[in-house]
């Protein structure tokens, strides 16, 4: 029986301004993308919202207003952000931001957050998005994260595990993701499986394959499946699509 192939475009990430010509940074544009990003196929959306300058952000009023203007150009749409300890780069404002969250309105106030298992200060970040009702995205990036996070009894409240590979060879990501899927187990919250650079469309051709939830958008890559580069983030879903 064919399923229906669930994608998270992940829009900018922690990439810089002129990394490509369409990469969208402020809450106008990332609404634009992610209207388009959904008409090619996108049932999920992640973002990093950013202040005036253009740097990432975790100050709950950006980020409420660039999930309001996501979810007013995407209804219906769960819209993810980071919880990523560079951010801040401050343990308690990274967590005192995170809890503040909670107090924005439902229309500002993102459906899921991503925590990385690797930061030292998961488990408080994890503990205040379930105080404020926001899913956990949790991200294992090596089988020590994976541990990490069944050790400490995590597992079960998570919305979604990300299983995500750095820019390395694909037989080494290939290899390391095995490892996590096979320690998670099957069942429980969703899986995805995502890569970063050279990573990236093996790691969602494997999701594919696999029937898991993958991520594409800029934030990953900035090119096709063939090498050639992407126009936007519409187009590397739409190819993602295509697998």
């Amino acid at each position: 029986m064919a399923t229906t192939r669930r994608i998270q475009a992940c829009l900018n990430g922690a990439r810089a301004k002129g990394f490509h010509p369409r990469l969208p940074v402020t809450p106008d544009q990332l609404a634009a993308d992610a209207a388009a990003c959904v008409a090619s196929g996108a049932v999920a959306l992640h973002i990093h919202p950013r202040d005036a300058e253009g740097a990432e952000t975790l100050d709950p009023a950006a980020v409420g207003a660039a999930v309001t203007a996501v979810r007013r150009a995407a209804p219906g749409v769960h819209v993810s952000v980071s919880t990523g300890d560079w951010i801040e780069q401050d343990d308690a404002r990274q967590l005192s931001c995170v809890r503040r969250w909670a107090g924005l309105p439902l229309l500002a106030r993102p459906d899921e957050a991503s925590v990385n298992l690797a930061e030292r200060t998961a488990p408080a970040v994890i503990e205040a998005l379930q105080e404020g009702g926001i899913g956990v995205e949790a991200g294992l990036a090596s089988i020590s994260d994976a541990n990490r996070l069944l050790a400490l009894g995590l597992l079960p409240g998570c919305r979604r595990v990300l299983v995500e590979m750095d820019d390395v060879e694909p037989a080494a990501a290939e290899a390391v993701a095995a490892g996590i899927l096979a320690l998670i187990g099957e069942g429980g919250p969703e899986h995805q499986l995502h890569g970063f650079g050279r990573s990236a469309w093996p790691m969602a051709r494997r999701a594919a394959a696999l029937g898991l939830m993958l991520r594409i958008g800029l934030e990953d890559m900035a090119e096709l499946p063939d090498g050639s580069p992407a126009q936007d983030n519409a187009a590397l879903v739409a190819a993602a699509m295509a697998l």
